[in-house]
C-alpha cells in the first residue's frame, strides 16, 4: 500500500483524490442509510436483510435435549446483502485503525516508504487475525469441536449452524471482499495489484467453499489454525520494525508455519479420506445440502493440498538468493560489496510478506 499524502488543497468533488481522501465518510453515510431504514416501517423489511442474519430456524425445547428454544441458521441468496453491509463496516473500521492508530505510530517512528507500507499492512492484518482467532477459538470451545474431533465430519451435512458460526463466516467473507476496494483506496502499486488479488481470491475461494458446501466445522478449525500462524508473523514484523534486534518471533513463526501446513493436511485427510468417506449417505442432494460424493471430496482435498503446497513453495522460493538477477556490475566489471549484499534480497511470499531471510535487507 502506498502512502497517502495529505494536501491542503481541496480536490474537486467526486474526483479520484476526493474519493480516496473521504472514502471512510462516504462509506459511513452509505451504512447509515441502512441503519436509518430500520427506523421506518416502509423500509424496515428491506433494511433488515442487510443488517441482520437471515434464514433462521427455531427449534422448540425438548425435555431430552434442551430446556430452551434454539435458533439455528442456514445460508441463502440474502446473505449477499448482509455481506455487503458488513463489507461497508469493514471499510470503516479499516480507516479508523489506519488513522487513529497506525498513522500516529508512523509519525512517531519516521519509517521509510517501504517500512511505512509494510507496517500498515501488518498492523491491519494482525488486528484482524487476532480478532478472528479469539472469536473462532471461543466458538470451537463452546461447540466442543476441539474435545471431539469427529464433529468435523459427524452428522454431515452441517446445514444448520448456530448464530455465532454463521456470523463468523459472514464477517470473514465481508472482510476479504472489502480488501478489493481497499486496493483503490490505499493506492496500491500496479505491480502489487495482481499479487494482492490472488491473495484475496484464495481466501474468498476457500472460505466461501467451506460455507456453501456445509463444511463449516472443518473450515472454522483450519481458519483459526491458519490465522494464528499468520498473526504471529505479522505481530513479529511489527516488533521488528520497532526494534530490528527482535528476531525470535520469526524463528518461532518459521517452525509453526510448517507445523500449521502439516496439521492442516492431516485434518483434511482425516475428514475427507476417513470420516466422510465412511458416511452412509454419499448421494449428491442439493435440497438437503449433501455434497458428500467422491468427486467433491477429491476436489476439495486437492484444493487444500494445492494451497498448502503453494504457500510452502512461495516461502521456499522467497528464501532463495536472487543474486544472479540483481547483480549490478561496476565500471570495472566487478560487483561491489554493497551491490552483492543488495543482490540477496528475497521475493515476496504469498501473503504479501517478506521471507525471514530477506526481511532485514528489504526493511531498510
Amino acid at each position: 500500500m502506498a502512502i497517502r499524502k495529505k494536501s491542503n488543497k481541496n480536490p474537486p468533488v467526486l474526483s479520484h483524490e476526493f474519493i480516496v481522501q473521504n472514502h471512510a465518510d462516504i462509506v459511513s453515510c452509505m451504512a447509515m442509510i441502512f441503519l436509518l431504514g430500520l427506523m421506518f416501517e416502509i423500509t424496515a423489511k428491506a433494511a433488515v436483510i442487510f443488517v441482520t442474519l437471515q434464514y433462521n430456524i427455531t427449534i422448540p425445547a425438548t425435555e431430552e435435549q434442551s430446556a430452551e428454544t434454539i435458533s439455528l441458521y442456514h445460508y441463502g441468496i440474502k446473505d449477499l446483502a448482509t455481506i455487503f453491509f458488513y463489507m461497508l463496516v469493514a471499510i470503516i473500521i479499516h480507516a479508523i485503525i489506519q488513522e487513529y492508530v497506525l498513522d500516529k505510530i508512523n509519525r512517531k517512528m519516521h519509517f521509510s516508504k517501504t517500512k511505512h507500507s509494510k507496517f500498515n499492512e501488518s498492523g491491519q492484518l494482525s488486528a484482524f487475525y487476532l480478532f478472528s482467532c479469539v472469536w473462532g477459538t471461543s466458538i470451537l470451545v463452546s461447540e466442543n469441536y476441539i474435545s471431539d474431533p469427529t464433529s468435523l465430519w459427524r452428522d454431515y451435512p452441517h446445514t444448520l449452524i448456530p448464530f455465532q458460526m454463521k456470523f463468523f463466516y459472514i464477517l470473514q467473507l465481508a472482510y476479504w471482499f472489502h480488501a478489493f476496494p481497499e486496493l483503490y483506496f490505499q493506492k496500491t502499486k500496479k505491480e502489487d495489484i495482481f499479487r494482492q488479488i490472488v491473495y484475496i481470491g484464495l481466501y474468498l475461494f476457500h472460505i466461501a467453499g467451506a460455507y456453501l458446501l456445509n463444511l463449516t466445522h472443518l473450515g472454522l478449525v483450519l481458519l483459526v489454525l491458519h490465522y494464528f500462524v499468520e498473526f504471529l508473523f505479522h505481530i513479529s514484523r511489527l516488533f521488528y520494525f520497532s526494534d530490528e534486534r527482535y528476531q525470535k518471533g520469526f524463528s518461532l513463526w518459521a517452525v509453526l508455519f510448517v507445523l500449521g501446513r502439516l496439521l492442516t493436511l492431516i485434518l483434511s485427510v482425516l475428514t475427507f479420506g476417513f470420516g466422510l468417506a465412511r458416511a452412509e449417505n454419499q448421494q449428491l442432494n442439493f435440497s438437503t445440502g449433501n455434497f458428500n460424493i467422491l468427486a467433491v471430496r477429491i476436489s476439495v482435498l486437492a484444493s487444500i493440498c494445492l494451497a498448502q503446497a503453494f504457500m510452502m513453495w512461495r516461502e521456499h522460493s522467497s528464501s532463495q538468493p536472487q543474486s544472479v538477477k540483481k547483480k549490478f556490475v561496476t565500471a570495472k566489471g566487478k560487483t561491489s560489496r554493497k551491490e552483492r549484499e543488495n543482490g540477496i534480497n528475497g521475493t515476496v511470499t504469498s501473503n504479501g510478506a517478506d521471507s525471514p531471510r530477506s526481511r532485514k535487507d528489504k526493511s531498510s
